[in-house]
């Protein structure tokens, strides 16, 4: 078992408290959710957005639970390719952490776009690689500087979370009126739905793939990760319950920009620019985390050789992996200029969900001494995952396999290239 090493042997530096794992969980979560996913999964759902809120959820609470007594047992950058690779074998660990860059990667892109839409929609694709370059510079200075910008976006983006969900519910809304939820939904549409939310939820892995860099992750961990991840579900309710009274399941639907357009239907148009302003930094905050987290797993899969060994270097002052952090920085400026915010999200929440899949299985390899979980949580965290990745829509589980099948492509030819 890899336990990670001291910074003045080359290794990252244990800075993170609870609260600071908790916050960089919140600033992937609550940026990407609230300002991105309602939408297309009102799409799915229609009123039944509420019942998948609830189900990717629960899938999310099985997800956490697992990797944190995964975390705490193998505390080393790398998340659960750390644990496939310890428990269930090489194959399992490299087509994790290949499900995971990949699909992290279209998170990225899916955050520097929103950053530019909001900002400014002419010229989305400039301010999101504009966007990628600036957060890849903070975080190549150190991760304690991201933790404490984390803070500082967290704050702000609940602020405004806050003065949204008071006006939707206290305004004159158009929709006041709820449907009955799940009318005219079918399970099909409320899993799809879930599908797309939990690409929202995915934002406690940062957690675990900080292992390396957290103090105390037998304990810090544990608690960092199911905390992050309630606070955020409260969150998410209560703006879902307002955007919904305020526009309806049809609207939301098709709307752009949900929130803004909500706080317009409540009587408050001279929120909207507040809103804007907030979708804006929540999206930051989200790509900060994200960027952190993809390159802690590059790290990881370049330490074991899975990616280039070039990519393993750790910064002697900064103590952080930077030749990882600007090779991930680089990729995503590349995806973020050409790619579609939608489009990335259905991508991006079949690779993770196949990630913890694989998670959840490692889990289940734990012994009561090593703290496992009961049963049946691996158990219905990997077969939620599995369901609601084969529920995605069909052009994202299409790209998807794609993707993972080149990625265990390319460990076959690696394994046949080391025996020659």
């Amino acid at each position: 078992m890899r336990t990670g090493t001291p910074a003045d042997t080359g290794g990252l530096e244990r800075r993170l408290g609870v609260f600071d794992a908790v916050l960089i969980g919140l600033g992937s979560m609550i940026g990407a959710g609230i300002f991105v996913a309602l939408a297309p999964a009102a799409g799915a759902a229609g009123s039944g957005l509420l019942p998948a809120l609830a189900v990717a959820a629960a899938v999310a609470y099985c997800n956490a639970t697992s990797s944190a007594r995964l975390a705490a047992r193998h505390p080393a950058s790398g998340g659960t390719y750390v644990y496939g690779r310890e428990r269930l074998g090489a194959f399992w660990g490299h087509l994790a952490g290949w499900g995971f860059v990949a699909g992290k990667t279209a998170s990225c892109a899916a955050m520097a776009l929103t950053v530019g839409t909001y900002l400014w929609p002419a010229q989305a694709h400039a301010v999101a690689v504009a966007a990628v370059a600036a957060l890849t510079a903070v975080n190549y200075a150190g991760v304690q500087k991201s933790a404490w910008l984390t803070r500082t976006i967290v704050a702000v983006v609940l602020t405004v979370l806050a003065a949204t969900v008071t006006v939707c519910l206290a305004g004159g809304a158009d929709g006041r009126a709820l449907p009955a939820v799940g009318s005219g939904t079918g399970a099909g549409g409320v899993l799809q739905a879930a599908g797309l939310l939990f690409f929202a939820f995915a934002g406690y892995a940062r957690i675990a793939t900080l292992g390396e860099e957290v103090r105390d992750p037998a304990r810090t961990i544990p608690r960092a990760i199911p905390l992050a991840l309630a606070i955020t579900l409260a969150v998410y309710a209560a703006v879902a319950v307002a955007v919904l009274a305020a526009l309806g399941p049809d609207r939301l639907a098709q709307s752009t920009a949900p929130l803004v357009e909500a706080v317009r239907a409540a009587g408050a148009p001279a929120l909207a620019p507040v809103v804007r302003a907030g979708a804006a930094v929540a999206a930051l905050g989200s790509l900060l985390a994200l960027i952190l987290g993809v390159s802690r797993t590059t790290l990881a899969m370049a330490r074991d050789r899975h990616l280039p060994h070039a990519l393993a270097a750790v910064h002697p002052r900064f103590h952080v992996p930077h030749r990882a952090e600007l090779a991930v920085g680089a990729v995503v400026a590349a995806v973020a200029g050409t790619a579609d915010v939608r489009g990335a999200i259905g991508f991006s929440s079949f690779g993770v969900l196949v990630y913890y899949a694989i998670a959840n299985a490692a889990a289940w390899t734990l012994t009561p001494g090593e703290n496992r979980p009961p049963r049946v949580v691996p158990v219905l965290g990997a077969a939620g995952c599995l369901v609601l990745a084969c529920t995605l829509p069909a052009a994202s589980v299409a790209v998807g396999a794609a993707v993972l099948a080149l990625g265990a492509a390319s460990y076959g030819l690696r394994r046949a290239a080391g025996r020659a």
